[in-house]
C-alpha cells in the first residue's frame, strides 16, 4: 500500500487495511505509471495556480472554480487507480482465494466508501 495518503479533509477517517507489499510491480496501475505521473505534474501546476490566485487576492468565485477543477481532477486519477486496482490486485488476489483476497476485497470496499462521502 503506497505511504502517500491524500484526503482533502484531515478529519475524515476511515477504518484501513494495511498490507506490505515487497514486489511492486504487479499494481494494474503500472503500465499506465508514466500517464499518472504527467496527469499528478499538471494536477501540482494546478495547485500552485490557486495558491498564486490567492495570493493575488483574485475573485473568490474564479479561485473556487479552480478548485472544483482541482478536485475533479484528482478524482479522475484517483478513479483510474480504483480500477486499476480492482481490475488487476484485487481478480488475482480473488484468483488465488483466502485471506489475501478478502483483505483486497475489503480495501477496495473501503476506497469506494472513501469517496462516496
Amino acid at each position: 500500500m503506497s505511504d502517500i495518503t491524500l484526503s482533502p479533509i484531515d478529519n475524515v477517517t476511515a477504518p484501513e487495511v494495511h498490507v506490505e507489499h515487497a514486489d511492486h510491480s504487479h499494481h494494474g496501475y503500472i503500465t499506465d505509471k508514466e500517464k499518472y505521473l504527467n496527469r499528478l505534474k499538471r494536477i501540482e501546476g494546478q495547485a500552485r495556480g490557486i495558491h498564486k490566485m490567492i495570493d493575488e487576492e483574485k475573485y473568490c468565485i474564479d479561485i473556487l472554480t479552480q478548485i472544483s477543477a482541482l478536485t475533479s481532477a484528482l478524482d479522475a486519477v484517483a478513479l483510474g487507480l480504483l480500477d486499476d486496482h480492482l481490475r488487476h490486485c484485487v481478480v488475482d488476489a480473488a484468483a488465488r482465494g483466502g485471506e489475501e483476497a478478502e483483505i483486497k476485497l475489503r480495501e477496495a470496499s473501503q476506497a469506494i466508501a472513501r469517496f462516496a462521502r
